[in-house]
């Protein structure tokens, strides 16, 4: 559980808010608008009406005692970067920033930001990788081109176990899970045999997991 200032309450702040309640986490929330933060008292620690580009604003919230702190404004960069900056000065350990541009981006970084976020981008991106292969559910970009996939299992693996397959060697990827409909089993055995209903996380670089999915 973590402690975590959210500022910036459209649609991205709302949904990250909502989410990282369900997780747990304590939440506090800002907007200089009352009515973005009326729905989402229940999923919250606290609320406070206020701008944040205001620095005695920020002073009241004690940032420096928040885990991380997320900037979720997107329509106004002046304000993000403004807030991302004050944020550092006031001893924030960590700022995860949203931007709409790489120039955006830049900036944010070199005012304070530890992170820097494109939700539309990536969820764009995600949604591209899905759509164009039937087999893929999900996947995380990792650091030097590697990557997680949650995939289907081929038709030609079904029935058979990862030792059969020699899957490793064959496909120079690693299977890290296997998703079932109500649970995940961590690291499978050389025995574990595929199956049609099941979904596998599989972990290695980028290129290696898409000529496997695409395999003919």
């Amino acid at each position: 559980m973590k402690s975590i200032l959210i500022i910036g309450m459209g649609h991205f702040g709302t949904h990250i808010c909502m989410n990282l309640s369900r997780l747990d986490n304590e939440i506090m929330i800002v907007d200089q608008y009352e009515e973005r933060l009326e729905d989402l008292l229940p999923y919250v620690t606290s609320a406070k009406i206020g701008d944040c580009t205001n620095v005695k604003v920020l002073e009241s919230l004690g940032v420096s005692n928040f885990d991380l702190c997320i900037v979720c404004i997107g329509s106004n960069f002046q304000s993000s970067l403004e807030i991302t900056s004050l944020l550092k000065d006031l001893g924030a350990k960590h700022i995860v920033s949203k931007a709409n541009r790489d120039i955006h981006a830049k900036f944010l970084q070199r005012n304070g930001a530890d992170e820097v976020i494109f939700p539309d981008r990536d969820v764009a991106a995600k949604l591209a990788v899905r759509l164009s292969a039937d087999n893929v559910f999900d996947y995380i970009n990792l650091a030097d081109g590697y990557s997680i996939y949650e995939i289907a299992p081929r038709r030609e693996w079904i029935g058979k176990t990862v030792l059969e397959l020699n899957f490793r060697a064959r496909y120079n990827l690693s299977i890290i899970g296997v998703k079932y409909s109500d649970h995940t089993r961590i690291l499978p055995g050389a025995d574990y045999t595929f199956k049609a209903d099941e979904h596998l996380m599989v972990i290695g670089l980028k290129k290696d997991i898409e000529k496997a999915i695409c395999r003919k």
